[in-house]
């Protein structure tokens, strides 16, 4: 059943966003390409662009959107394969829902008993697995967090502002199934819902528009990420082989940010700091799979693998095409959920040096 209010949604939906879905055309069991963010640098710069925010825990998971229609569930992941197989727990969950058809879209999480999230690595363990499904299920339950709808009550409404998509999120799941939200234009209201956030272990906090649309496979300005740490995701370009007590390991990586519209890359800097023997190992294995050239110092690869990489600063150099550098640049992470496409641009590399030069940072 849906509420007098989800019903409204549906009916505004119908009445003026008509043109625009049709222009989405979206089906159950076809998935979006998911909105993207772009990347603050803190709860100033985030109210300043969007004003009054809505403000919700940034979760470090697997982003999915779930189709419904009667009893057939279906989870698909940023890339819209289909790993309904591999989350049987998120599929009995939107089962459960009083609604009969609808999409969302959110997150899944491994989570400690007290609730607390599980490193990143070990939600992914969870996804393109056909066996075992049982075994990991028990060992590595997942979490289903929503912080969107984008179809319900046979209605596409991702053309309805933020607020309005968000209150039919709201109509038909309970509160532990949403990511927790607050709306604000009050910075330092913003900063303490930051702190909750990474007080139980989230990695910072996401600002939307309240009036903006569901914009399918963009990256706009209606979503920012915040996080402590400013950190880009970029593709590794080359890696050096290490000497010392890292010889026969690549070691020194090259790194690049995308080219807005084209398949290139911008190389930012070098990097080798923030690397476990673990990553050092596994890095080595699979940058030799994309060698496209080697000279017995750098092996040069294909742009395949997203790394995110924390910094200090961006500096004007000219020795980089870009005519930028990162400073202090060090490894947090592998992003084997992303794609080379899905790498920062170098437009928001700029953006960034420009926010800090004149802030006086």
């Amino acid at each position: 059943m849906v509420s007098g209010d989800l019903g409204a949604v549906a009916r505004a939906a119908l009445t003026d966003g008509r043109h625009g879905l049709t222009r989405m055309a979206i089906r159950l069991f076809r998935p979006l390409k998911p909105m993207l963010a772009q990347t603050a640098e803190d709860i100033g710069q985030g109210l300043a662009q969007l004003g009054t925010a809505g403000f919700e825990y940034k979760l470090d998971g697997a982003r999915i959107q779930v189709h419904r229609e009667g009893g057939d569930v279906r989870v698909f992941t940023r890339y819209l394969n289909d790993v309904t197989a591999a989350v049987p727990e998120i599929v009995e969950t939107v089962r459960e829902l009083p609604i009969s058809n609808v999409v969302l879209d959110g997150e899944a999480l491994a989570c400690h008993p007290d609730g607390r999230p599980r490193p990143f690595q070990v939600t992914m363990r969870r996804f393109g697995r056909k066996l075992d499904v049982e075994r990991l299920r028990q060992s590595i339950p997942l979490q289903a967090f929503f912080f969107d709808c984008l179809y319900i009550a046979d209605t596409a409404i991702l053309d309805r502002p933020g607020e309005e998509r968000i209150a039919a999120l709201a109509d038909i799941l309970p509160e532990k199934l949403r990511v927790p939200r607050r709306i604000t234009a009050d910075p330092h209201e913003g900063e303490a819902f930051l702190e909750a956030a990474l007080a139980v272990g989230h990695e910072g906090v996401m600002a939307k528009a309240l009036d903006a649309p569901y914009e399918a496979g963009a990256r706009g300005g209606a979503w920012l990420k915040i996080k402590p740490a400013t950190t880009l995701d970029l593709v590794v370009l080359a890696a050096e082989w290490g000497h010392g007590r890292r010889t026969g390991w690549l070691s020194n990586l090259h790194l690049g940010a995308r080219m807005p519209g084209t398949s290139q890359f911008v190389m930012l800097g070098k990097t080798f700091k923030g690397m476990t023997d673990e990553m050092l190992v596994w890095q080595t294995t699979e940058l030799q799979k994309l060698t496209i050239a080697a000279d017995g110092y750098t092996v040069h690869v294909q742009p395949k693998l997203v790394v995110e990489i924390a910094f200090n600063d961006i500096q004007v150099s000219s020795h980089y095409p870009g005519g930028l550098a990162l400073r202090f640049a060090r490894v947090k992470r592998y992003r084997p959920d992303k794609r080379g496409d899905d790498a920062d641009t170098i437009e928001t590399v700029r953006a960034i040096h420009e926010r800090r030069l004149n802030s006086g940072r």
